[in-house]
């Protein structure tokens, strides 16, 4: 999958001021995520969980 056609987007508790960032987009079949320090965005390397996976992770964290 062309990971530049998803929607990317950073957590609202990220600032205006770069730092240490994750992008995330959701697709049907998996939940990507990328760092947004890197430029240009079609270099970032990608990682890619199942969306149980990033359930299981993300209800972790609460």
């Amino acid at each position: 999958m062309n990971t530049e056609a998803l929607q990317w987007f950073k957590s609202s508790y990220s600032g205006s001021e770069g730092g240490a960032c994750l992008e995330v987009a959701a697709s049907p079949q998996a939940i990507h995520i990328r760092d947004s320090k890197q430029q240009p965005p079609a270099d970032r390397p990608t990682l890619h969980l199942s969306p149980a996976t990033w359930a299981a992770f993300t209800s972790s964290l609460k």
